[in-house]
């Protein structure tokens, strides 16, 4: 939070942010706790009291319910409870840094159900504003390999502490001491992954609006209680850090990290922009494609609306119409050709020197040799009133300069439709991948709930199959050449 650096006219104009109720289909929260599922829902919540719902994780809407106000809430689910922890006080606000850690349970997050009721808070840990701690901005880690819970706290004033909690209670475990496992940072989370805990910090100044510096950085230690190392092997505790996301475009000051694991292979992180400039600067939740690189996690990118060669992970042909093959002028290669001849550019082939000669009515796809012609050139377009998914809208994939759409069919292939109509087998969700590439999966298969992918069954053939991570065929690059 580091509000100790920020005026007290800034909270309060921040604290008045969060808590409005002018929130529908726009993401106002400010230190958003990781994203949970709850019976068909995502809910997240924040600073201030109160949170975010949504139907589909691409759009949000004011509605989640948390009591105790406070600050930098994270949740976590632990059977079939729901733990939440928050700070009360602390972060400078009223000059002081004694802050306190609580945790409440509930059943269910749907304020709306008749199970819906939190448990008194129980105090896990406490700063007297004097000592090199500030008890605020908690993060919780339930280890899958022992089932041990951790919390983790702190920010700019002094370092970053991790206490055990009871799994069963939420209460602190008894004669548990805090262990000092980074500094320079605030509103950490801790992961774990593959033998290594990962301890990530929000760096930098925070309730700036376009002027804070916040960014998200890593450490990571084979033990929870550290130390945390970053890819040079510097300490967190003395101020080491490797970077995960930074401002991007038009988003400025990303903060507050949480991990949602999809499936295999597909991973998100959750934060919020200090200041999304298209907003008023308003502080915005983001939802981002989660990448690991050598072991190490780091944003990746919502995919972009433009015009692509789809190709293949599986072998690198791409995608395209199958359709005749259309010659561009020229002639053959010849050996004695005469050097002087004039240098002229040869003109690429355009859409209106091959479209007459493609069928009108639907026209399969495959895959092949990629030679930027128009049959193998996709424009990619979000369709926002289509819906979406946990971080991203619905894309039509179209062939570039026409409204031939590609489609999936009844016996789960793949065609291209003369025009679009935002029919769900036209609809396309692309998520990408922990490693890189991309799925791309059709939002509804006509026929079937089975959700299914667009893989490569071999070389040239392209279908709809069941989606698998451990291999090439499931995975798809877009290419802007």
């Amino acid at each position: 939070m580091n509000f100790h650096y920020k005026l007290q006219a800034v909270i309060a104009l921040l604290f008045l942010a969060v808590s409005g109720s002018a929130q529908v289909g726009k993401p106002f929260i400010h230190d958003p706790s990781t994203i949970m599922e709850c019976e068909g829902k995502y809910y997240t919540f924040g600073t201030g009291g109160g949170g975010l719902i949504s139907e589909d994780g691409w759009k949000w809407e004011g509605g989640a319910e948390r009591p105790g106000g406070g600050a930098a809430p994270d949740a976590i689910k632990i059977g079939d409870r729901y733990l939440i922890v928050y700070g009360a006080t602390g972060g400078g606000l009223g000059g002081g840094h004694n802050g306190r850690i609580l945790t409440m349970w509930n059943k269910t997050l749907d304020p709306n159900s008749p199970d819906f009721k939190f448990s008194e808070p129980i105090l896990v840990a406490q700063s007297d504003g004097i000592e090199d701690n500030d008890a605020i901005d908690p993060g919780l880690l339930l280890d899958p390999t022992d089932g041990r819970l951790w919390c983790s706290y702190g920010t700019y004033f002094g370092f970053i502490r991790l206490i055990e909690l009871d799994p069963l209670t939420g209460k602190r475990v008894e004669g548990n001491e805090a262990i000092d496992i980074a500094i320079d940072c605030e509103a950490t989370d801790l992961e774990y992954r593959d033998g290594w805990y990962y301890l990530l910090g929000t760096h930098g100044t925070c309730c700036d609006g376009a002027n804070s510096t916040y960014n998200i950085v890593v450490g990571r230690s084979r033990k929870i209680t550290g130390p945390y190392l970053d890819n040079m092997g510097r300490d967190m505790l003395k101020g080491g850090g490797k970077m995960v996301v930074a401002a991007r475009e038009r988003l400025i000051g990303p903060g507050h990290f949480g991990r949602f694991v999809v499936e295999e292979g597909v991973e998100k992180m959750s934060c919020h922009y200090e200041a999304d400039l298209d907003q008023s600067g308003r502080s915005v939740l983001g939802i981002l494609p989660l990448l690991w690189k050598d072991d190490w996690p780091v944003a990746g990118e919502n995919l972009k609306e433009g015009t692509y060669k789809i190709e293949s992970e599986r072998r690198g042909y791409g995608l395209e119409l199958s359709v005749d093959f259309v010659r561009m002028p020229g002639r053959m290669r010849g050996f004695n050709r005469n050097v002087d001849e004039p240098i002229v550019p040869v003109a690429s082939q355009k859409l209106e020197d091959v479209i007459q000669t493609w069928p009108e009515g639907n026209i399969d796809v495959r895959i092949g040799d990629y030679m930027v012609r128009p049959h193998q050139r996709w424009t990619i377009t979000a369709v926002p009133e289509a819906g979406g998914y946990l971080g991203g809208s619905y894309y039509k994939i179209t062939i570039e300069g026409t409204d031939r759409a590609l489609a999936a069919t009844e016996d789960a292939e793949v065609v291209t439709v003369p025009s679009f109509t935002c029919a769900p087998e036209q609809l396309w969700r692309i998520d990408q991948l922990t490693d890189g590439t991309y799925r791309i999966m059709p939002k509804k298969v006509p026929g079937t709930d089975e959700q299914l992918a667009l893989v490569s069954s071999g070389d040239s053939t392209p279908t709809l199959a069941k989606f698998d991570m451990k291999s090439d065929n499931s995975k798809w690059n877009f290419r802007n050449h």
